[in-house]
């Protein structure tokens, strides 16, 4: 440990340590300790623990593994005092002191998988759809119960609720906290892509607040989606990881230096990253030749079309147009006919894609996305209809919740 550090410094770091390992401190906390309440207490008394030691020990050379380390030494005490009132919980105390290794002498390999654990509990057969994905976005990703409320249109009570049967339900039906079987991992792998497929577009375009995107999710979906090509090399598996890898590298380039929105037509694209390009690509060429294909390879594939033209004006919307079309078959869904009709319109003209988005809208479908509005509004300006589009700015922006977005609008707004 090194002690010329100043409280202040030791503060932040801390408050560091916090935003980028909470999460995977609280999965090998889990595992430890094999109750998700249970270590989610141990978390915060680590940390607490952090905050009294450090300025007066040090930082150490390892604050993960001295992070789990302290929490699982508190949970265990505090399962020892509370067996004056509970014997049952003074012997769970002393299996746990016994079954437990300290994490302080484990390097961080053995520590790694410990999120890929939790995230298979947490998408477990046994609990609702609903619950499987609140449950993770809380547990492996960290979000605030409002933020997932938010995700799901619920309110924060009642989704705090459903996290809390969730975990009951972990904890009455003994699930494991484990990778499941060679043989069972076809049927549990739908669910948990689903997952990292949303915590991904939650960390690509924040669902509101005023940061475009959070490269902490972005950067921790991709690690999910590296680890499960490794465990499960199927080609949707690699087709999700093909799509984020395809969609982060163009993340950058997204926004300008202050944080206000770039659309994609004004990118500059040597800011794309091309290491992650090839990489995605190359993914998206495997998936295809492994097959069978689905929503995640498709969607990889239109990324990679955009991704490999050298401007907007030479994007084959041909092959695009191509692509969604297989894509509304796998996938029949408004959200999927909405980018599909943007498609169209750059590759037979505003008002054929224009047509289309209307139709959408028209059936009542997206009525409340205010991307629909925001495509619309961008077909009418191309088209010179300057009233028609003022008019779907400000539905779009009305319904925006990201600020980012609602002074992009401003800004068309006021180029109108």
């Amino acid at each position: 440990m090194a002690n010329e550090h100043t409280t202040e410094q030791i503060r932040d770091l801390l408050d560091n340590v916090y935003r980028t390992e909470s999460r995977r401190v609280l999965a090998t906390l889990i595992r430890l300790l094999g109750d998700v309440d249970l270590a989610e207490d141990a978390l915060h008394e680590g940390f607490r623990a952090a905050v009294e030691q450090w300025p007066r020990d040090g930082i150490p050379a390892n604050p993960r593994a001295w992070l789990v380390s302290a929490g699982r030494f508190k949970a265990i005490d505090t399962l020892r005092r509370r067996s004056r009132f509970d014997a049952l919980l003074g012997e769970l105390a002393e299996q746990l002191d016994r079954s437990t290794s300290d994490p302080i002498g484990q390097d961080d390999d053995q520590i790694e998988d410990d999120r890929l654990r939790l995230i298979f509990t947490c998408c477990h057969p046994a609990l609702p759809p609903d619950a499987r994905v609140a449950l993770t976005l809380r547990e492996v990703c960290g979000l605030t119960t409002e933020a997932i409320a938010h995700a799901f249109l619920t309110g924060a009570p009642t989704l705090a609720q459903r996290i809390v049967r969730a975990k009951a339900k972990i904890r009455e039906a003994q699930i494991p906290y484990e990778v499941p079987p060679q043989a069972e991992l076809p049927g549990r792998i739908d669910a948990v892509l689903q997952v990292i497929y949303l915590v991904f577009n939650e960390g690509y375009s924040a669902s509101s607040g005023d940061e475009l995107t959070r490269p902490d999710l972005c950067a921790e979906a991709i690690r999910l989606g590296q680890l499960l090509v490794e465990l499960l090399p199927e080609a949707e598996v690699m087709g999700l990881l093909a799509l984020m890898l395809l969609n982060e590298a163009r993340r950058t380039a997204r926004t300008t230096a202050a944080g206000e929105l770039i659309p994609l037509e004004e990118q500059d694209r040597t800011q794309w990253h091309q290491a992650q390009i090839a990489e995605g690509a190359a993914l998206v060429r495997q998936a295809f030749a492994v097959g069978p294909i689905g929503r995640y390879s498709l969607q990889a594939a239109i990324a990679a079309v955009h991704a490999v033209a050298p401007t907007f004006a030479a994007t084959n919307w041909v092959e695009i147009v191509g692509l969604y079309d297989l894509l509304l078959q796998v996938t029949p869904a408004p959200l999927v006919a909405l980018n599909r009709a943007v498609a169209v319109a750059m590759r037979d003209g505003a008002a054929t894609g224009l047509a289309l988005i209307d139709e959408i809208l028209a059936r009542g479908e997206l009525v409340n996305y205010h991307l629909a509005y925001a495509a619309q509004a961008d077909l009418y300006r191309r088209l010179g209809q300057t009233s028609a589009a003022r008019t779907a700015y400000q539905q779009a922006m009305a319904l925006a919740e990201q600020g980012p977005e609602r002074r992009f609008f401003e800004r068309r707004l006021c180029e109108l």
